[in-house]
């Protein structure tokens, strides 16, 4: 049985448009988990590291705190924080931060939307501990507590220098040292990627749908681990038989072709292929954990449980002669902080130009 929810995770290598032509060389995301903190590092280098309350620990009310820090020499770390709402709790109307035995004032509290930001002085705490023992507990007015686990916030800071190239060096977060601040790695730009215009269906195209030709041709290019429907066998998809295809026109030759794929407990998949117009198709496939399409763009997006309060998502885009990938992220661990996810935590980033 597929795990469709984990795919994204294994999608954080950079696919670059052979026309795109960034200044420094591309650079591969990163993912990283370890107990109550979880970490994201973009193909711009930029870092995104997000803490919960300790799992195992049902006692705990729901919060996440996120640091986020830019690329390149001297760049500083920014934090804020999400109390949990997936049960709809009333939120307090103000929010103070403690630190161990240190208070830390008052917090930069939206009480609206239960999020708050903190300032250079309280981050500066906070970053000097958390390699440590670090107890974080944020304190409503109302007097309800939210503490923040310390279990995995080492070896997440860690992978994040590491990442950044600030081992060894004053600004590290884990593992300080005397090399030049110079030395940490510089921010890579964002690789642009320019979606051509795509040419008008026609009626012959949509046409293609009935082909068992055209079937039968995904259906050699394409696994039935990949795509259930597509293969006869024990899945309730494929005993379902053949599933509509949707065709539509790419280009002077080239057409995107589309079926239902897969269905779990709580995600479907569609399948996409970029085919030639008319035999030989040759199938190029795209994805087959499709979620929905607007020709020029691919989109996958699933749960990472039931509850949806994590999800994963892919993008695509279509410059002509392919799709590339261009952007692929999640909102964190499931830990019922806000429905559809806390955080935005891209590996791969683009700028997308119409």
């Amino acid at each position: 049985m597929r795990l469709p929810a984990l795919l994204p995770l294994l999608l954080l290598a950079p696919l670059l448009p052979a026309h795109a032509a960034p200044a420094a060389a591309a650079v591969n995301g990163l993912s990283f988990t370890h107990n109550d903190w979880t970490l994201a590092c973009d193909n711009t280098r930029t870092c995104r590291a997000a803490g919960y309350q300790n799992d195992q620990d049902g006692g705990n009310a729901p919060v996440s705190i996120l640091l986020t820090r830019l690329a390149g020499p001297d760049q500083p770390v920014k934090a804020e924080v999400m109390l949990g709402q997936m049960d709809g709790p009333a939120l307090p109307k103000q929010l103070s931060l403690q630190i161990n035995d240190t208070k830390l004032g008052a917090l930069a509290y939206k009480a609206a939307d239960g999020t708050a930001v903190l300032s250079p002085a309280q981050v500066k705490t906070l970053l000097s501990t958390l390699t440590g023992t670090s107890r974080i507990v944020l304190t409503g007015n109302d007097g309800k507590r939210w503490t923040v686990s310390d279990r995995g916030a080492s070896a997440v800071l860690l992978k994040m220098d590491e990442f950044q190239g600030r081992l060894g060096t004053p600004g590290a977060l884990a593992r300080k040292g005397t090399k030049a601040e110079s030395t940490v790695l510089p921010a890579v730009p964002m690789p642009v990627v320019k979606l051509a215009k795509v040419v008008p269906t026609r009626p012959a195209d949509e046409a293609l749908g009935e082909s068992k030709a055209l079937r039968a041709a995904l259906a050699a290019a394409t696994s039935a681990d990949d795509c259930e429907a597509l293969h006869p066998g024990d899945s309730v998809i494929s005993n379902e038989g053949p599933q509509e295809i949707t065709v539509q026109r790419l280009s002077a030759d080239k057409l995107l072709v589309s079926q239902a794929c897969w269905r779990a407990a709580y995600n479907t998949g569609d399948g996409y292929w970029v085919v030639n117009d008319r035999a030989p198709y040759q199938p190029r496939l795209v994805t087959t954990s499709g979620a929905g399409d607007d020709v020029r763009t691919i989109v996958e997006s699933h749960r990472g449980r039931g509850l949806g309060d994590c999800f994963y998502t892919t993008s695509w885009g279509w410059t002509g002669t392919q799709f590339v990938k261009t952007d692929v992220s999640s909102t964190g661990l499931c830990r019922l902080v806000s429905a559809g996810g806390a955080w935005e935590m891209p590996t791969l980033v683009s700028k997308v130009q119409e």
